[in-house]
């Protein structure tokens, strides 16, 4: 009976292992290129709108990823990052069933590889005090010999890897510039100024537009509807549009076209009631922009009679020749903190300014969302324009400064479903409701788009030069870039990173770095007061023992010195202990990660040994 149960044992192992290998086999050939993604946030898993542009690819894409990977053996975090953008390439490749062909290239120093990285214009980045350079860039080619690059993976946007992947796709099957309708009540492109007989450059925003775009300026008076390959309109400072432009822009944004608005409360560039013969009337015209029809129908909330005070982001002015500068609580620097890190419009910018802009709020019956993208402080309130625009003194409106505690919406991007703002119009294809999501971006001030705000324009031998000195032109450009891709490239939002920093470590070091400092401005403190009572005793001492320590001076300099070395020691010990704490962290992880599934593998085996042997035996 023995013989024969070791007989039976040996050929079930034996199945045991054919089935094993053929289950092994089987799976490499039925669930090639399967994957399950178990990270936190689907690190790796690809947003519908990046696999939309992909399956939307009819013609063979090239992508060239060079990384210096030898030149970067000491660079961890590096590395780390190219095996996160190797393997989103990877997935994308995977998904474009056959259309996005991937090479990974290391372009060693003085070879063809990197001739052919510099002349893609990829951007090689110093590494080493030696000199020693590395590429981490992305080149894409089209059949059409098109090229588009990535000239450097910053890990810092990690956050928008995938956005600017794919947008780098959609660039390379798209063969002219993005067609961008353009609207507007002030005077932003060049031409003739009556006033000086001159002919007036264009704003510095609205010059780098019509370079990157094929910018057609629409007439609102005359305009029944927008052109179909108009992929995004413009519409800065719309005052009195008619009936018929209304509809065209009502029906455009239906359709799923992408509109870009701009009002304000008080354009300090509107030129309404300019009179050389009254100045009084500038003063007195209205230069606020709103609309109403279209705003009331996608259920936004904006007053034009009401400018936005921010004590917080109170920018210094000189408000007259010969003054201190003060603080103006109606012209405003937003930084980081104010700017959306998830919205890929913001995300990069440091500064923004505006200045008397108003806000957005929704309706009660709204449908639509309204996602921040540059939001005030708390330290904030609303001002009748009037105030404004005939103040003196923008101190006073410190004075009666009165913060609500919200956070007002400058800028923001209006998501949802939209209905007409015209339902009894009947014209062919009429629309009375928009069939699919789309996204409106509104902010309630036009001078942030003005030189002043935001660059010095010089003249340098002939050549306009832009000086930027906030990103309100970045602001503008990503705005319309981001709405002149199609909607599955819009609908890709910012990722979360692969980045998993130790924070327990982190906790540590700072907790360590805090008793380190205190221990050193202790010493400091005590050298300081040691040399206080050392000047004491060598002034009370005579001309001729000024150069000999006297007996107090001996005892408090050896205390002192004595002090320092218990000090030292101490400073010693608290590094010590940090590394110690570090130390024995890493070893309790290590002990987690390497041994304890073998021990609870280990304790399962013998559990179940346990349970074979109790069990009752078979004759």
């Amino acid at each position: 009976m023995a013989i024969q149960r070791r007989t039976l044992t040996g050929s079930t192992l034996v199945i045991l292992g054919v089935l094993f290998v053929a289950v092994v086999l089987l799976s490499n050939v039925l669930l090639r290129g399967a994957r399950v993604d178990l990270t936190q946030n689907n690190l790796y898993t690809l947003s519908d709108g990046t696999r939309n542009v992909l399956t939307k690819l009819d013609e063979p894409i090239h992508l060239y990823l060079y990384y210096s990977d030898k030149a970067t053996q000491n660079l961890p975090m590096l590395r780390t990052y190219y095996q996160r953008v190797r393997e989103l390439l990877e997935e994308m490749a995977a998904r474009a069933d056959g259309k996005l062909q991937l090479t990974v290239i290391d372009p060693l120093p003085f070879s063809e590889d990197e001739d052919t990285a510099a002349s893609y214009g990829l951007q090689a980045v110093p590494i080493s005090q030696a000199g020693e350079k590395a590429y981490f860039g992305l080149a894409g080619t089209n059949s059409t010999d098109g090229v588009a690059i990535i000239p450097f993976f910053n890990p810092d946007k990690e956050t928008f890897l995938e956005y600017d992947v794919a947008k780098l796709i959609h660039d390379l099957t798209t063969t002219k510039k993005p067609a961008v309708g353009f609207i507007s009540s002030l005077s932003m492109a060049a031409g003739f100024n009556p006033e000086t007989r001159q002919m007036k450059e264009p704003w510095a925003a609205y010059q780098e537009l019509s370079q990157l775009f094929d910018v057609r300026q629409l007439n609102a008076a005359a305009l029944k509807s927008i052109d179909k390959d108009i992929n995004v309109v413009v519409l800065v400072h719309p005052k009195d549009l008619p009936e018929d432009a209304l509809y065209a822009l009502d029906q455009f944004v239906l359709r799923g076209g992408h509109l870009m608005v701009f009002v304000d409360p008080h354009a300090e560039q509107d030129e309404s009631g300019a009179d050389p013969q009254n100045p009084q009337s500038a003063m007195l015209a209205d230069k606020s922009s709103d609309l109403g029809t279209l705003f009331k129908a996608w259920g936004v909330e904006y007053a034009p009679d009401k400018v936005l005070l921010d004590r917080t982001h109170a920018l210094q002015v000189s408000f007259a020749p010969n003054t201190p500068p003060t603080r103006h609580p109606a012209m405003l620097g937003f930084t980081k903190q104010n700017l959306s890190p998830d919205d890929v419009i913001t995300a990069n910018l440091d500064t923004v300014n505006i200045s008397t802009a108003g806000y957005f709020e929704l309706s009660k019956d709204a449908t639509a969302k309204l996602v921040p993208i540059i939001q005030s402080s708390n330290q904030s309130m609303s001002t009748p324009v009037d105030q404004i625009k005939f103040m003196a003194d923008p101190s006073a409106l410190m004075s009666n400064f009165k913060p609500t505690g919200s956070l007002f919406v400058v800028a923001g991007r209006l998501e949802g479903t939209f209905k007409t703002a015209f339902p009894d119009r009947k014209e062919e294809g009429h629309l009375a409701q928009s069939k699919d999501s789309n996204a409106i971006l509104l902010f309630a001030d036009t001078d942030v788009l003005s030189d002043r705000l935001w660059a010095q324009v010089n003249n340098f031998f002939g050549q306009k030069m832009v000086n930027a000195f906030a990103n309100n032109g970045d602001l503008f450009i990503n705005a319309v870039d981001n709405l002149s891709g199609d909607s599955d490239l819009i609908s890709i939002r910012g990722r979360a990173t692969s980045r998993r920093p130790f924070t327990k470590v982190e906790e540590i070091k700072r907790s360590a770095d805090d008793r380190f400092r205190s221990k050193e401005q202790e010493l400091q403190q005590e050298l300081s007061e040691t040399e206080r009572k050392l000047t004491q005793l060598q002034t009370a001492k005579g001309q001729d023992q000024a150069m000999v320590l006297s007996s107090e001076q001996k005892i408090e300099l050896d205390k002192f010195l004595k002090r320092k070395v218990e000090v030292r020691k101490e400073l010693r010990e608290v590094r010590r202990k940090l590394d110690e704490d570090i130390e024995k962290l890493g070893t309790r992880l290590k002990v987690f990660n390497i041994l304890l599934i073998p021990i609870v593998l280990t304790i399962g085996a013998l559990a179940f040994a346990a349970w074979r042997r109790k069990r009752p035996q078979v004759a």
